[in-house]
């Protein structure tokens, strides 16, 4: 089955506020992207399917730097703990790297944020 955005967008239910920070974080500014983006990535990864940036990139429209960010994210424990599998694709020479969530056992509601 192939990943849509119209598709994953009807599987999500996750309450905010969500907790975001940084020196450049302003919240007036990037509260409402940096939620959209990480329910849009997480939602997508959600199925354990392998995909690289790129490909993740594709079906979210996200930037590639954001996804990769928004993984990092994931792994922390305010934004569940989930474990975010990196493994090397295809020559490896190339550095082209892809990536799997594997979400914690309680649901999404009481984990991510």
């Amino acid at each position: 089955m192939k990943s849509t955005l119209s598709t994953f967008r009807r599987k999500r239910s996750i309450p905010e506020p969500m907790k975001f920070d940084g020196p450049d974080y302003n919240p007036k500014l990037d509260q409402g992207r940096l939620t959209g983006q990480i329910k849009r990535i997480y939602d997508l990864m959600i199925d354990g399917r392998w995909r690289t940036l790129g490909e993740i990139a594709m079906v979210t429209r996200d930037p590639e730097a954001s996804i990769s960010a928004q993984l990092r994210h994931l792994r922390k424990p305010r934004f569940g703990s989930h474990l975010v599998d990196k493994r090397r694709r295809g020559d490896e020479k190339r550095g082209l790297y892809e990536y799997k969530l594997i979400s914690n056992e309680l649901p999404v509601q009481q984990k991510l944020f």
